[in-house]
Parts: structure tokens; C-alpha cells; sequence
């Protein structure tokens, strides 16, 4: 009950509904949390970094960071992928998640996933992949398609049962053309993305997930928007060294949706071969200047990463961040 009362006590924030209505009482404070962050005058940009894909997921960025700048990030983020075999693992990033989230922070979870109408399965990057044919009952697309959502569900329900809430970030930069669902007709993606969406939440039952709906910058960022009742959280994904509305493109378009917004991936340089000599004191001075409504960021791993480039330790050390210490009591796995 500890977790109601932070959703009953978050200071200035606007009533609150989750998408899917039977969210559990952790599940809905999270929500309340966040949408709270946007009118405080500091302790409001909940600081993240993501771990890696896979088997590869663990605590040892997110350790690696603390030791540089004395300071867990609130976000661990991992990603479900596992890219060797085309295929989907769960074990290790859940054990990942779940030892964080003890520890006090919160987990995002992205999915790289394979392309159901690819026999051979992975597929990420396939072309001319037509999102219909996802849907049509007694295909053996859409049988691959709902063992595939079956696969996602029952790692999502390892965390369930753990007492997890999750950020949970399918479908990430459908506006950009370089994964199989992406850069489709719009109407055809929140198609697919509403029955996951139904399917996960009253077939599956699965109440501890916040759904994040993370476009990349550029244009067409509210496109794909699949309606307030079936999205909590909004983001964009963006590399680049400046933190600007001219390197940043979309914001005006998404701020306009309802939701708490943040920077669902960033990394400095550009999307390939970072140099890892970024001053992230910049980054948060361009939050500042021109990213008004930013409530999260979730920094990409290796060369992106705050543990690898410079002045991470202002950036989590500044009165605007919310690390995981700052965190309320009974908001996540930490008393």
C-alpha cells in the first residue's frame, strides 16, 4: 500500500489514467509519478541508461557508472532481443531488471523484434513486410506472429510476478524505415500495435506495464500515435551532439500528446561509431533551453553511454536529475 500512497500524494499532478484500466496500484503510482515531474522546479528528469541487448544485459554499465559519478541512474534499460539465433531471450535481462528494480530503479524493456512472415525468423532490417498480414487469422504469418507475442508475454509476466512495473517500448522509431514495421501506413501499425496492446492486457492479463511509445526525431512523430487509451508514456530517440530543436525534429508535434515525454534513446555523435568524447553537461543545458516538457532520458550503451563520455557526474549531480536515490520510498522494489 505504500505505492498507492505516493500515487495519492504526487504533488501538482493532474488526475491520472493509465491505459489499461485494471493497472495495478504500483503499476498506476509510476504513472502518477511521472505525470507529476513535468511542474517541478528541479529533481524532475528521471536520469537512464540502457545496459545492452540480450544475453549481454546485466548491472555491470549501470555499476560502472555509479563508480564514475557516484550516482545509479533511475532507468536501466535492456531489450529482449537476442540476435544471434533471430530470437527472443528473457532470463538474463529479467534477471537484470528484477535486481535493480531491489535495488530502487526502474526498468525500460525494448524489443528488437524478428519479422514473423522471415521462416528463417531474425529479419530485423527485412523490407516490404505488409503489417495486414500479422493479423489475418489461420495464416501461419499471424501463427508466428502470436507465438512471437506469447514469447513477449511470458517474460513480461516473470516480471509481473516479481512485483515489477515496466516501461515497456515496442515498436521503437516506426516513422524511421530501417526496421521490418517501420515507416508503414500509420493506420496499419496502430493496427498492430492496439492488438498487442488488447492482447497483452486482457488476454494476458499483464498490469505492470506503462506503454512507451518512442518514434525517432524527425518528421511524422505523433504519425503512428496509437491513441491516449492505449499509450502512458511518450519519447523520442535521437543521436546527435546537439541538443536542439534544429538536430531534434518533432518535439512540437509530440509534446502535443497528453503524456509525460522524454528521450526514449539518445546518444551523442550519430547513430554509428560514437567517439565517446561527449560533454554531457551539454546535454541537460539543451534540455533546459529547448526541451520544456522532458521528464526521462534513457542513454544508448557502449560509446553513447554516460559511463564512457565526459562529465557524466555534473550531469546526474545536478538538482534537475532524479537518480535512484531520489526515487520515493515504495515507488519501485526499494522499502
Amino acid at each position: 500500500m505504500v505505492a498507492l500512497g505516493v500515487a495519492a500524494n504526487v504533488k501538482g499532478a493532474p488526475a491520472v489514467h493509465p491505459a489499461n484500466p485494471n493497472a495495478s496500484v504500483r503499476t498506476q503510482a509510476v504513472l502518477a509519478y511521472l505525470t507529476g515531474l513535468e511542474q517541478r522546479p528541479d529533481r524532475r528528469l528521471l536520469t537512464g541508461q540502457f545496459t545492452d541487448f540480450g544475453k549481454g544485459a546485466s548491472l555491470q554499465l549501470m555499476e560502472q557508472t555509479h563508480r564514475l559519478t557516484g550516482q545509479w541512474p533511475a532507468i536501466i534499460g535492456v531489450d529482449y532481443a537476442d540476435f544471434g539465433p533471430g530470437d527472443l531471450t528473457f532470463a538474463i535481462p529479467n534477471q537484470a531488471v528484477i535486481d535493480y528494480w531491489k535495488l530502487g530503479g526502474l526498468p525500460m524493456i525494448s524489443a528488437h523484434l524478428y519479422d514473423p512472415t522471415n521462416p528463417r525468423r531474425g529479419g530485423l532490417r527485412d523490407k516490404g513486410v505488409d503489417l495486414d498480414a500479422l493479423l489475418a487469422d489461420g495464416t501461419p504469418t499471424h501463427t508466428a506472429w502470436m507465438h512471437e507475442l506469447d514469447q513477449l508475454a511470458g517474460g513480461l509476466q516473470q516480471l509481473k510476478d516479481a512485483g515489477v512495473v515496466v516501461l515497456w517500448r515496442p515498436f521503437h522509431e516506426m516513422n524511421g524505415a530501417w526496421f521490418w514495421w517501420g515507416k508503414k501506413e500509420p493506420e496499419k501499425f496502430i493496427r498492430v500495435w492496439r492488438h498487442m496492446f488488447d492482447y497483452f492486457t486482457t488476454a494476458k492479463g499483464l498490469d505492470n506495464l506503462l506503454w512507451v511509445y518512442g518514434p525517432n526525431h524527425g518528421e511524422r512523430t505523433a504519425a503512428y500515435y496509437a491513441g491516449d487509451e492505449y499509450v502512458d508514456v511518450v519519447g523520442l530517440d535521437a543521436y546527435t551532439d546537439f541538443v536542439d530543436r534544429e538536430h531534434i525534429k518533432g518535439y512540437e508535434e509530440i509534446a502535443r500528446l497528453p503524456k509525460p515525454f522524454g528521450f526514449s534513446e539518445f546518444g551523442p555523435h550519430g547513430a554509428a561509431n560514437p567517439p565517446a568524447d561527449f560533454d554531457y553537461r551539454r546535454f541537460l543545458d539543451g534540455v533546459r533551453r529547448n526541451f520544456p516538457r522532458l521528464v526521462y532520458f534513457h542513454c544508448w550503451n557502449a560509446g553513447w553511454s554516460l559511463a564512457h563520455n565526459q562529465h557524466a557526474k555534473e550531469l546526474l549531480g545536478d538538482p534537475w536529475c532524479v537518480n535512484l536515490a531520489d526515487l520515493p520510498p515504495g515507488l519501485t522494489g526499494r522499502p
